[in-house]
């Protein structure tokens, strides 16, 4: 399969898939999110890959789900479109936590919406000083999706989760790494070589060990993530169809601050 929206490289046992549709901050659409899918399963498959890097092409990491795709969307409802979208991002996060190798989110922009969950599906973060992390459903008067409902809660507690869902702020990469969101944070021009070191140094460890621990960790954690992504997916559905959201969507492209009606 040739991508069109990402681009797959290899080198000394590690994998880096950089999202690549820079003109919309790496926004995901379906065809992201298939070759996503094909991607990832690949380099599960490949017994040569010992780590996997995901980053961002320009600016952004991702800044989530592509508005743009859902105004052009032609299916009966908007909620259809999320139902869609997420049969392929749901897999994505998944096949991630079940990859039995490292999984390195290396964040070198603006991580918002289900690229914020993107990264807090890898095992590890390290980020970019002018990394930025923003929940980012709620202002749309969409929920979280992609096991951000999951993942985040368990890192930073149910309190701060709660605060960054109903006040939607936004985390520097410094308050990312003081809440244990981030492994590290290095500045801009040394993201890709310190991220290179940690994946070589993954890369020449005890895969079998890392293989067997993750799935450890994963059993201990993850024992309900598919039941959490189907809840999210049936509600981000059901947030996609409210006027709430059509109201933000043309406030978007209006470029004015939406008026929710709770409706």
């Amino acid at each position: 399969m040739s991508y069109k929206t990402i681009i797959l490289e290899k080198e000394d046992g590690v994998a880096t898939l950089t999202l690549n549709r820079p003109a919309s901050f790496n926004a995901l659409d379906f065809e992201m999110g298939k070759e996503l899918v094909d991607a990832i399963e690949k380099c599960t498959k490949n017994v040569r890959i010992k780590v996997l890097i995901i980053t961002g092409a320009g600016k952004a990491f991702c800044s989530g789900g592509d508005l743009k795709a859902v105004k052009e969307w032609a299916g009966d409802s908007l909620g259809d479109f999320f139902r869609q979208l997420t049969k392929f991002l749901d897999r994505v996060i998944l096949d991630i936590r079940m990859m039995p190798k490292p999984v390195i989110a290396s964040v070198n922009g603006a991580a918002a919406g289900a690229g914020f969950s993107l990264a807090l599906a890898c095992d590890l973060r390290i980020a970019s000083d002018r990394a930025i992390f923003r929940q980012a459903f709620t202002s749309v008067g969409l929920v979280p999706d992609c096991g951000w409902t999951f993942h985040l809660p368990k890192l930073v507690g149910l309190g701060k989760a709660s605060e960054l869902i109903f006040l939607d702020k936004v985390l520097t990469a410094g308050e990312a790494e003081k809440l244990g969101l981030v492994s590290q944070v290095v500045p801009e021009a040394k993201l890709k070589e310190v991220t290179t070191e940690v994946a070589k140094q993954l890369a020449n460890g005890p895969s079998l060990a890392f293989a067997r621990a993750k799935a450890l960790l994963n059993r201990a954690w993850t024992s309900s993530l598919e039941s959490q992504l189907e809840n999210e997916r049936q509600r981000i559905a059901l947030s996609g169809e409210t006027k709430d959201f059509r109201e933000a969507l043309s406030a978007f492209f209006e470029k004015r601050k939406p008026k929710f009606r709770g409706k």
